[in-house]
Parts: structure tokens; sequence; C-alpha cells
């Protein structure tokens, strides 16, 4: 993959996690699946619009899009080839015409300008190592007034899976997880963050939303902690305790989990995120 800047970033997608996440992704849409409505409603997309979704992972965002636009098209790009190749076969098996798929970094794609009238992102623009850079990059893909929508986690407080980590604070290294401005996760959890890069990046009219859904995270307790815990975060934490250590944080999430269990037994979480919509000056 040529044009790389986020190296570290892209050994991580193209490994462990982005499999986990190509092999999970109806999980992960079930768990994120609130936010698609507003963001693309945020974007504007319809009719003939052409639309770039930053982060696509395994492409359902992308392929909304492609359907609220059947006289447009939809591109998505992301670093992670496992999650692409899951993109592509499930655009394949649904018989989507209007969208294709492309392995890059949005920092330093080479995208052609003013090619877009939309570009969207659910949670795939906070992993940058240089945000300005990035957001200008992606702000020249845009034709002239073409709007940026994206989602990106608020503060870690208001956000449940976070919590229901936290309660292994005292089994794992959690360290400064879910601490906000630092690299990753939470990087732009901080609105005035937000409005500062990318305002740097050029663009204008910023606006920044807080919005709260409920996402479903397994069929019960059990499901969810296993779930969770073998996630990116989840995965490293428990990699560095032993056996007896990994047994006693299992059944603590999975107590702290059975809390929030509905009538038919799903765990439903909370989810905390901020809307941000921004224009490309006309």
């Amino acid at each position: 993959m040529p044009n790389v800047v986020n190296t570290e970033q892209a050994q991580a997608w193209n490994g462990p996690e982005g499999t986990h996440w190509a092999r999970n992704q109806d999980r992960w849409n079930a768990v994120n699946e609130g936010f698609d409505e507003p963001l693309l409603a945020a974007a504007g997309i319809t009719g003939a619009h052409r639309t770039l979704d930053i982060g696509c992972g395994s492409g359902h965002t992308t392929r909304l899009a492609a359907h609220r636009a059947p006289g447009g098209r939809a591109l998505g790009l992301d670093l992670s080839g496992p999650m692409l190749a899951e993109a592509r076969a499930r655009a394949e098996r649904e018989g989507i015409s209007n969208v294709a798929f492309e392995q890059g970094d949005a920092q330093v794609y080479p995208f052609a300008a003013g090619t877009f009238d939309s570009v969207v992102s659910r949670y795939g623009v906070m992993f940058f190592g240089d945000p300005v850079a990035a957001f200008g990059n992606i702000g020249r893909a845009l034709r002239p007034g073409g709007r940026l929508a994206f989602v990106c986690p608020a503060d870690a407080a208001l956000n449940g899976w976070v919590d229901a980590m936290a309660v292994l604070r005292d089994l794992l290294p959690l360290g400064d997880f879910g601490r906000p401005g630092l690299p990753g996760m939470f990087s732009l959890a901080a609105p005035d963050r937000i409005r500062d890069v990318l305002t740097a990046a050029g663009f204008t009219d910023v606006t920044v939303k807080q919005a709260q859904k409920y996402g479903t995270w397994g069929s019960g307790a059990a499901d969810a902690a296993e779930f969770l815990l073998a996630t990116g975060p989840g995965r490293h934490l428990m990699g560095q305790v032993g056996a007896t250590t990994r047994g006693r944080a299992r059944q603590a999430l999975e107590a702290h989990l059975r809390a929030h269990e509905t009538a038919d037994g799903t765990v439903r979480l909370r989810s905390t995120s901020w809307l941000v919509t921004a224009d490309r000056p006309a």
C-alpha cells in the first residue's frame, strides 16, 4: 500500500484488529448503527451526490450512502485490507453497483480535487497522526461548498463501554485509557479541539452537536463481556496479566454488564458522540 504515513495504524488495522472487525462487522454495526441516519442526514446525501466515506471499515455506511444517492456514487477508503475485502464482498452480494472501495491513508491519499459533494465518517477520523494535514487533504477532495460530516466519541465517561472497562481498573493496567486529547479513540473528544483542527484545515461553519444512542453489545452479559475483551483495547489489556487475573476480570465485567441486560436478554450500552459538520468554502 503506497503513500502511508500512519504506519502504526496501518499495521494494526491489517493485523488482529482489522481481522476482528471484519469478522464481527454485523456486531459492530449493531453497536453503532444508531448514528447512521443522523450522520447521513447531516451530510445531505441525496440524488446524484458523490460521497467519500473515510475509515469506511467493512463498508456499511458507504453502502447506505450509495442507496441514498442512486444517481451518484460512493467511495469507501480505509487502511484495512481485511475489512475492505468484506466491504467489497457485501456490496457484490447486495448488488450495489454505484459503490467502490480503495485501500489508502486519508492523510496523504491523492484525491482528485473537488471530486466529492460530501465526505462522511462513522468513527474513522480519530487516529490521524497529523489531523490538520489529514482534514486538509480530505477538504481538497470536496467541491467548493461541499459538506463534511462525521461522528466521533465524546467524553469517555459518557460512554457505557468505557464505564464497563473502568470496572476492571483494579485488575488490568488501564493507565490513561479514555483520557481525552490523547492519540486514539478519544483524540477529538473535546469540542474546542475539533473546531481548532477543522478551522486550521480550511473548513468553515463548523458545528459540533452531542448525540446519544444505545447500541447492542451482546446477547447476554457473558456474550457481551467476551466481545468487549476481544476488541483491541480489551485484548491488549488482557495480554498483560496472567490467567487467574484474566478470569477475575472476565467475571467482574460480566457482573457489571448483567445490570444492562434488557428484557430480551440483550446488553444495551449508551454511546455519546459528537455529530460534526463543516463546509468547504464555496
